[in-house]
């Protein structure tokens, strides 16, 4: 990757921790599955009008929708209305490997003995974090897994679909999610909307930011960096959303950050910087 590919991936990560941090926070005023539907309905409003789709692509769309839209962030937005953020984001990471070994099995693409050694590095580290305090109770721990998988196949879908504007892709889905969501929302949330009669700075804070910031702009980012790099090079900087989350958990919300998150967290960094390490290129004559 370009060093300037290198510092979007960063951004992008720490625009999506960010994004967790306030969603945490706006689930306590507005209902997660309500707050997954206003998030997709607004980014489609936003995006659909103005973005063109072939008929090839709706096949893609349709399964990126139930991925990414339902199974991502649906229950992601749940598991953090139930668990702590940081430990909430050390799970998701598990997304990152998944993907990672998903695309050597479906595209192909080497991992180099040292990018091997780095993701177990990193699976450790999210080991040595999750047995730290805070781990969620069995019905978060499944959801959160189940959401890094949504993320993980959904990287490959992109990685696979006919080529698509970023920017269509993102609108697109998120229309195509909207009536999953709905559905879940009337289902296990039938009083929702009554809370936006209440709902106050923090939860209309996190929708606004979660639709403008964490879907438009760094989704956008996202896979226009999946296009033009490899999967297993562009994956593991998701990585570093924990230690971001986690910094920014102690700096705003004053959290604790024990011995086990120390630890975990150098891990992830040492797995992150084996992972995208080039090879050394030895000179011939």
């Amino acid at each position: 990757m370009r060093f300037t590919d290198k510092l979007l991936a960063i951004g992008v990560v720490a625009c999506w921790a960010g994004n967790l941090v306030l969603v945490k926070q706006g689930v306590t005023e507005i209902p997660p599955m309500l707050l997954s539907v206003m998030r997709f309905g607004l980014v489609a409003a936003i995006l659909v009008p103005f973005t063109r789709i072939e008929r090839r692509h709706l096949p893609w769309l349709a399964l990126a929708s139930v991925t990414f839209g339902t199974l991502h962030f649906g229950m992601l937005f749940v598991a953090l209305s139930l668990a702590e953020v940081g430990t909430s984001t050390v799970l998701m990471q598990l997304g990152a490997p998944m993907a990672s070994l998903m695309a050597c099995a479906a595209f192909g693409e080497r991992l180099r003995p040292a990018a091997l050694v780095g993701l177990a590095l990193t699976i450790a580290g999210v080991l040595a974090l999750s047995f730290g305090p805070g781990f969620p109770a069995p019905l978060p721990f499944a959801l959160l897994l189940i959401s890094a998988a949504g993320w993980a196949v959904t990287n490959l879908i992109i990685k696979a679909m006919p080529r698509i504007d970023p920017l269509a892709f993102t609108g697109w889905s998120a229309l195509f999610s909207v009536p999953q969501l709905a559905v879940l929302t009337l289902l296990f949330e039938p009083h929702g909307l009554a809370s936006l009669e209440t709902a106050g700075v923090h939860g209309w804070g996190a929708l606004a930011y979660s639709v403008v910031l964490s879907s438009v702009l760094a989704y956008w980012v996202w896979y226009s960096l999946l296009e033009r790099n490899p999967v297993t090079a562009v994956v593991p900087f998701s990585m570093l959303n924990p230690v971001i989350t986690i910094s920014m958990g102690a700096l705003f919300f004053a959290e604790p950050v024990p011995p086990m998150k120390i630890l975990g967290t150098g891990l992830i960094l040492a797995g992150v910087i084996l992972v995208l390490r080039r090879p050394l290129r030895v000179a011939t004559t």
